[in-house]
């Protein structure tokens, strides 16, 4: 399950500035700066963690 915005408003207004920015929409450049605006202007994910976690180390 990807992750989904919490307010679909701001999303919508992130994405609308990154098809404006970047020539090709959709790309993954164009969809992490609209990730990191729509952040910057306050929004929130819902959804599963997504982040890579760290392995333990295995004793020897």
């Amino acid at each position: 399950m990807a992750s989904i915005p919490n307010d679909p408003g701001k999303w919508s207004r992130a994405k609308a500035k990154a098809k404006k920015k970047f020539k090709v929409y959709p790309s993954a450049y164009a969809n992490a700066w609209a990730a990191k605006e729509y952040k910057r202007m306050g929004g929130t994910w819902r959804g599963k963690d997504n982040r890579v976690k760290k392995k333990k180390k295995r004793r020897a």
